[in-house]
């Protein structure tokens, strides 16, 4: 690349004036890249405790459930699983962490007319049914980290790729330049001497 640079002293200044906002712009982005590093592993590991506590409730209401249905005449098994007892109303919003964009979830759950009688069901449903209820904002939170990451994973691989191609291809490549001009301008700079020094031996 060097060997195609027209090697004058605007070009050089040029060259330095692009490795100096390189060099800026590959130490810009390493500390982009290491801050949201920072904040991925930060969500990973909201996201493995909630994970844990989900799959631990999950795993309750289900236990409450299928006693509940061993229990239950299946007649008022099937009008359990028809009912709707809550409304669910979500809303997204999103926050902006070092320029991504993360979805942010809400829910609010509304009770409606349609309830099931206790003298058709057993405490262990009314247990399964709380914990599922409890879930579903823990299931959403929990939607939301593991998107964050996802999103976080993606800007912090294109950061390392231009920090890469910074550090490794367009720095090199400009010192290449800048050498090789002041090679060229100090041959150009040798040789007018000696053509000089030449024209004063023959005019003396």
């Amino acid at each position: 690349m060097a060997s195609r640079v027209n090697p004058t002293r605007m070009e050089l200044l040029r060259s330095k004036k692009r490795s100096t906002l390189a060099k800026k712009g590959h130490k810009l982005l390493k500390d982009k890249r290491d801050g949201l590093m920072q904040e991925f592993m930060k969500i990973v590991r909201e996201a493995r405790q909630l994970r844990d506590q989900v799959d631990a409730k999950l795993a309750e209401a289900m236990q409450h459930f299928v006693l509940a249905q061993s229990t239950m005449l299946p007649e008022a098994v099937a009008l359990v699983r028809r009912l709707k007892p809550y409304g669910i109303e979500l809303s997204v919003a999103e926050k902006n962490v070092m320029g991504v964009r993360i979805p942010e979830f809400d829910i609010t759950l509304t009770e409606t007319d349609e309830k099931y009688s206790n003298w058709e069901t057993s405490v262990e449903l009314d247990a399964a049914m709380k914990l599922f209820r409890d879930l579903l904002p823990l299931l959403l939170k929990l939607a939301s980290i593991e998107k964050a990451a996802e999103l976080l994973a993606q800007e912090i691989e294109r950061t390392r790729r231009r920090v890469n191609a910074l550090e490794y291809v367009l720095i090199p490549q400009l010192k290449d330049t800048i050498k090789y001009i002041r090679m060229k301008l100090d041959e150009q700079e040798r040789s007018a001497i000696i053509t000089s020094m030449a024209l004063k031996e023959k005019l003396d």
